[in-house]
């Protein structure tokens, strides 16, 4: 597979990440559903942006807009990851679902999709199901993520093309002592940048309250993450004070085996990216009610960890209802 590709297009990495790279291409190569002169094309492009961003990086705003012309890498991130989705075996659930939170976005109201998360391009999964039908939200969503996907010059492509809030993730603001003040004050400046966004209304965020993908037991099975129940009560918090009504729906998704993440958190920039030709599948969930969800009034600290309990288990029966499908 390799040799439709020059030696000279890994020139530009180091040796350690060449070899992650060649390894990738050779990868998606073998897996995708093209023919290998349209799948050569694609590695191509994505290697020339891959070198752009090393000689010059893009410097992200705390709110990125996705980037559509001179060059559309929102169209590019689906043309790049649709090769590897076995849509004949995939399934998009909750379609009432996804009418009535259209139906709140004209009304210039708001809605948090509180959400498991699996594979670096599940924001490209979840807009190659919504293009069709729902383009609007597909092209409109504004996705919370880590640091990783505006930092990793493999991921900056994808990243170019979405609609991006970054806020570093718990796990991640312990790794250096050093740069956690700093990692907190930009925190504190993207929540006030979502606080903005939800008062003008119209937003769809997606957020993975875990603060990252599910990993895998030992036998290589996913094992969904928790939810952190000081997250799901920020999103809570925050969308209460904006001037706008907020809804909030439960977001399973299973797409895992199309990108797996490494067995363990990395603490440094340049992961192995493997692929494989899969079905993928999303379950959009009824509307949460918070004031259904059980909990204790003066406990505030039972309260969060019930309320996240309780939606972290509903992303996980409707997960269990993909996985029988």
């Amino acid at each position: 597979m390799m040799e439709l590709i020059r030696e000279s297009s890994f020139s530009f990495f180091e040796k350690k990440t060449a070899k992650i790279v060649q390894e990738f291409c050779s990868c998606y190569l073998k897996e995708i559903s093209l023919d290998q002169k349209k799948g050569k094309e694609l590695i191509c492009k994505w290697l020339a942006l891959v070198e752009q961003q090393l000689k010059q990086p893009y410097t992200f705003a705390l709110y990125h807009q996705a980037i559509r012309t001179p060059f559309d890498y929102y169209q590019f991130g689906l043309d790049f990851i649709a090769p590897l989705v076995d849509f004949k075996n995939s399934h998009l659930m909750g379609k009432k679902q996804l009418k009535s939170i259209e139906a709140q976005l004209q009304k210039k109201e708001n809605v948090v999709l509180l959400a498991n998360h699996q594979t670096e391009p599940d924001p490209q999964i979840i807009s190659l199901f919504l293009e069709k039908k729902h383009p609007v939200l597909a092209q409109k969503m504004i996705f919370i993520a880590g640091h990783r996907v505006i930092t990793d010059p493999l991921a900056i492509p994808m990243s170019l093309g979405r609609n991006l809030i970054c806020i570093y993730s718990k796990k991640h603001l312990s790794f250096s002592v050093e740069q956690k003040a700093a990692k907190i004050a930009h925190n504190q400046r993207a929540l006030k940048q979502l606080q903005l966004l939800l008062s003008e209304g119209s937003c769809c965020i997606y957020v993975a309250p875990s603060g990252g993908r599910d990993r895998a037991d030992p036998l290589g099975k996913p094992i969904l993450s928790s939810f952190d129940p000081d997250s799901v009560e920020l999103f809570r918090l925050i969308a209460k004070q904006c001037q706008r009504l907020t809804h909030f729906y439960p977001l399973a998704l299973k797409t895992f085996d199309l990108m797996p993440p490494p067995a363990k958190v990395e603490k440094e920039i340049g992961e192995e990216r493997l692929v494989s030709y899969a079905p993928v599948s999303l379950f959009f969930g009824s509307e949460i009610d918070f004031n259904q969800i059980p909990h204790v009034e003066k406990e505030k600290h039972l309260s969060r960890l019930q309320r996240a309990k309780y939606i972290g288990d509903l992303v996980e029966e409707y997960y269990k209802k993909l996985s029988l499908l």
